[in-house]
């Protein structure tokens, strides 16, 4: 009895000091990791769309561009999903040790190069000295936009990274100003506006101070293939193949009725669609079908 009952205390204090605390550290290592990656993903401020009743006054106009979006931890460079992106170390090594919101940047027009280049795991960073991460907002400050752009401005004028700028803001006086600033930039190339309210703090998520104006193109092109639809549209349409009067192919599977899904356009006919700016390629970039030639 006596050898059976230390045995079962034996047992017993080994468990306490041993695999109890094992357990219980796994267990908090668990959740501290599970909090890690749920707070990697940045808490970002997102846009909603123009509204003619915003008071063009309140606001700071800048242009919106056409890059990858980037998110500085203060420490670490990642994606707007929470990626780590691999800069090379000099293209980092002079920025705030603070986190900043930007558009990792290079030009109108250089999307393509620009995803390729700072999605790549392995790079001799050839391609990065190209970049710039363009500053356009800083989300752990407590203060409103004007506020944060006067920080902005101090920040990027003490800083002696060629990698780090700031988006240009302004003000305009009216929606003429407004829509003038956006035609200049559509037309050269520009994907369109950002408008931000002065007065407001940073909030996470879409908010409804932070407003992106673009302007729609339409062009028409010849409907040569159909594709099959997935998910909610199985069995229906999926997209329509075109081909533009330059010979450029693409697919558009958006702006389609349920019905027009049914009976699509027919192959060899044409459709007006819509779309914001073109790759590089010449491809309409966001295109979306509007309606089959002719008909209102």
């Amino acid at each position: 009895m006596f050898q059976k009952r230390t045995y079962q205390q034996f047992f017993c204090l080994s468990f306490l000091i041993f695999i109890l605390p094992c357990a219980l550290a796994q267990q908090i290592t668990l959740q501290t990791t599970g909090q890690t990656t749920a707070q990697k993903k940045p808490q970002l401020q997102l846009a909603t769309k123009y509204q003619q009743s915003a008071v063009i006054e309140d606001y700071w106009v800048s242009e919106k561009l056409d890059g990858v979006r980037g998110y500085w931890t203060g420490q670490q460079l990642l994606t707007r999903n929470g990626n780590a992106l691999s800069p090379p170390h000099w293209f980092v090594e002079h920025w705030p040790k603070i986190p900043m919101g930007g558009e990792l940047w290079s030009g109108r027009g250089q999307f393509e190069q620009i995803s390729g280049c700072v999605r790549r795991k392995h790079s001799t960073g050839k391609c990065w000295k190209k970049l710039k991460l363009m500053l356009f907002d800083l989300p752990n400050q407590t203060t409103n936009f004007t506020d944060r752009i006067a920080t902005m401005r101090l920040l990027i004028a003490s800083n002696s990274s060629p990698y780090l700028a700031m988006i240009k803001q302004e003000k305009l006086a009216s929606n003429t100003d407004l829509y003038t600033r956006l035609d200049h930039i559509v037309d050269n190339n520009g994907e369109g506006l950002m408008l931000h309210l002065a007065s407001a703090n940073y909030q996470s998520g879409r908010s409804k101070s932070l407003l992106k104006l673009k302007i729609y193109q339409d062009a028409e092109a010849l409907v040569i293939a159909h594709t099959l639809g997935k998910g909610k549209y199985q069995g229906l349409l999926g997209a329509v193949k075109v081909k533009t009067p330059e010979g450029i192919t693409f697919k558009i599977g958006t702006g389609f009725s349920d019905q027009q899904r049914r009976q699509p356009p027919k192959i060899g006919s044409i459709i007006t669609y819509k779309y914001i700016g073109k790759t590089q390629r010449g491809v309409p970039k966001f295109a979306s079908f509007l309606r089959i030639k002719n008909q209102h």
